[in-house]
């Protein structure tokens, strides 16, 4: 097949490949002038970016240089081989840029997601703050007057017996029992 060429002046695209495959420079030259526009053509549909076709393009030509003892004209005609070769070229190049696009985006869609799930965490924080108010009920009028004020308010032994106006010993025997309570109900194991 002649792509371009005059028949009767130029060797045909499968002897051009055939002697490329023997490393012959001069023939690769004709090839590449044979091939190139075509080549681009096929990339171009592909890619739509005239930068990215015409490296790609180079890419295949340098490919057809490689690996020309592979081709095998019982397959199919030369310029077949190596515009499939171009249109193969040109969706890995596709299929890299959507890869990396994809990869990008959920690796940005990492750097948003926080590192614990809000909702989860107010779920659990309200489903124990119901059960504490649930287990202090279960105390007595005596140990909720003094866990009570302990818990909600962060206040000590001695500032719970202060508003009490209890004596120190009795605060904390009622905060001991309350707490003890609460422990068991909550089914915490110290």
């Amino acid at each position: 097949m002649h792509i371009g060429r005059n028949p009767s002046t130029e060797p045909d695209l499968e002897e051009l490949v055939g002697r490329v495959a023997l490393g012959d420079e001069k023939a690769f030259a004709s090839v590449y002038d044979a091939v190139v526009s075509p080549v681009l053509g096929v990339v171009r549909a592909v890619l739509r970016d005239r930068a990215q076709s015409e490296e790609v393009a180079q890419e295949v030509l340098v490919e057809v240089w490689r690996t020309a003892p592979r081709y095998r004209s019982e397959r199919g005609t030369a310029i077949n081989w190596i515009l499939t070769l171009a249109h193969r070229r040109a969706v890995d190049r596709v299929r890299h840029a959507e890869a990396v696009a994809a990869r990008d985006h959920k690796a940005a869609l990492l750097d948003r997601t926080p590192e614990y799930d809000e909702v989860a965490e107010q779920v659990e924080t309200r489903l124990e703050r119901e059960q504490v108010r649930r287990c202090l009920r279960t105390l007595t009028d005596i140990q909720r007057q003094a866990v009570t004020p302990a818990y909600y308010r962060g206040l000590t032994y001695r500032q719970v017996a202060e508003s009490l106006v209890l004596p120190l010993g009795t605060v904390k025997t009622r905060l001991r029992d309350g707490l003890i309570r609460l422990r068991d109900c909550l089914g915490v194991t110290a």
